[in-house]
């Protein structure tokens, strides 16, 4: 842990060389990732992470320097290394730190440390169970992975505060074979819940059918037609699209430099106006959520489109200060190795009033992507390339047969004014999203929604 009056002085340490704003961020975290490869237990490792961080700011320079040595000395020592590369003239002191401990929302039933390997490879056999049912099936992964994350954060406007983060997440990935070609199925859900997440949300075996289903489907699939067309895009993961072409252009690491194809867009209309789209940081137990950034501020509920209007950017403090804003509780960092940055967190289009029969009943001929996977993107231009994990062909209204081989091409700007449709069922899925502050859990949803022309491509 971290005791204050420690952080106090490595604080005042920081900022003996003219900074006007010093951080410290403590980090304990203890890591459980367990494997089964068909059928057998390959890999159990767990792990501990523990180091801190010292960040300084002297307007809008920042220098971030880490530790592992956490004791006294070696945090000060740390402090002192961060101060030897600001040189400023400010006369700025460090206010007094009054420890106030942060709500926890995201209510832990049952904490993972706790739970038995017995009980964990149990839920992988139930998984592996339902895998041995489907022929086709050639082999799969299943994967468990828990991580308790413990945080302290103290600055120089007089935070200090801590935080408990526990993340567990079930994930099969399942590969189809007919000898000469394979199609893979992924499902991964999870939650920031304990082991209690299998009796609320987590089903094994419905993870594995939904995985291996997946697989097989795509085996037997047809190559999918290229060219322009109206798609439907399915709920949960096809919030991948948002998450990648939209999102991280709405980051503040990409607008503060001037990097977003949204930069001095605030009030414009950049999307369609049945598309509403927020970042929510607050809700209960999701992947993405949190109760406290990793700056201490409480999470929020941000609006970033309102029918179609650009209401907000992602701000962490020290790209606010660049941007002259406040900042929008969205500093975020894999761990105590890097220094937070702005990153999105349970970022989804919005419900709207749209029958999902409907979509696909007036879209005449088209692509619908039931299951989004990768992609990339280049946030200053918007251009997207992403891969349909699961597809279908829709001829005259009616989906007709699976597709595979198909890709959605185009740019963030131009898909968003082209949705046409917005469906009244939002869902979520989990994933990992890199960044400059590294890798941390995010949510991507949406309801289901159709883009009136996008360009396909496919491998027919």
């Amino acid at each position: 842990m971290l005791k204050q009056q420690v952080a106090q002085a490595v604080i005042e340490t920081a900022l003996k060389t003219g900074g006007d704003f010093a951080e410290i961020f403590l980090e304990d975290r203890r890591n459980n990732n367990m494997m089964m490869l068909s059928g057998k237990v390959e890999m159990a490792n767990s792990n501990r992470l523990h180091g801190a961080g010292v960040r300084v700011f002297a307007g809008t320079r920042s220098v971030y320097v880490h530790t592992n040595d956490t004791s006294e000395a070696g945090l000060i020592a740390c402090a002192k290394r961060a101060a030897a590369a600001i040189s400023a003239k400010t006369d700025y002191q460090a206010q007094q730190l009054a420890y106030s401990q942060c709500e926890n929302v995201h209510i832990i039933k049952e904490l993972p440390s706790q739970v038995t390997g017995a009980r964990k490879v149990e839920k992988m056999r139930a998984a592996q169970g339902v895998i041995n049912t489907f022929n086709e099936i050639a082999q799969a992964s299943i994967n468990y992975l828990d991580s308790e994350q413990r945080v302290w954060i103290a600055n120089s406007e007089g935070l200090f505060t801590s935080d408990l983060r526990v993340y567990t997440r079930f994930s099969v990935s399942a590969i189809a074979s007919n000898g000469t070609e394979n199609q893979s199925g992924f499902f991964g859900p999870g939650g920031m819940q304990g082991f209690e997440i299998f009796d609320r949300h987590i089903d094994p075996e419905f993870v594995a059918r939904k995985a291996a289903k997946m697989a097989v489907t795509m085996l037997h699939a047809p190559l999918c037609p290229a060219g322009q067309m109206p798609v439907v895009i399915d709920n949960g993961f096809g919030g991948v699209i948002f998450h990648e072409a939209c999102g991280h252009s709405l980051e503040a690491t990409s607008v503060a430099p001037g990097n977003s194809e949204f930069c001095g867009k605030l009030g414009q209309k950049i999307a369609a106006d049945c598309v509403t789209a927020i970042d929510d940081g607050t809700m209960l137990n999701e992947w993405g959520s949190e109760n406290i950034d990793d700056e201490g501020m409480k999470p929020t509920k941000l609006v970033l489109i309102e029918n179609g209007i650009l209401k907000n950017y992602m701000i962490d403090k020290l790209n606010a200060r660049k941007m002259g804003m406040a900042p929008t509780g969205n500093g975020r960092r894999q761990g105590y190795m890097f220094a937070p940055t702005s990153r999105m967190r349970n970022t989804y289009i919005a419900a709207g009033t749209d029958g999902e029969a409907e979509m696909i009943a007036t879209m005449g001929d088209g692509l619908y992507a039931k299951s989004m996977g990768g992609g990339s993107v280049d946030p200053s231009t918007g251009k997207f390339n992403f891969v349909v994990n699961e597809g279908y062909w829709v001829k005259d209204g009616r989906i007709v047969h699976p597709v595979r081989g198909a890709s959605l091409i185009g740019r963030g700007s131009d898909i968003l004014m082209k949705i046409d449709r917005v469906g009244r069922n939002m869902q979520m899925a989990q994933g990992n999203c890199g960044s400059m502050s590294g890798t941390v859990p995010t949510n991507v949803g949406q309801p289901m929604i159709r883009v009136s022309s996008v360009t396909v491509g496919g491998a027919k």
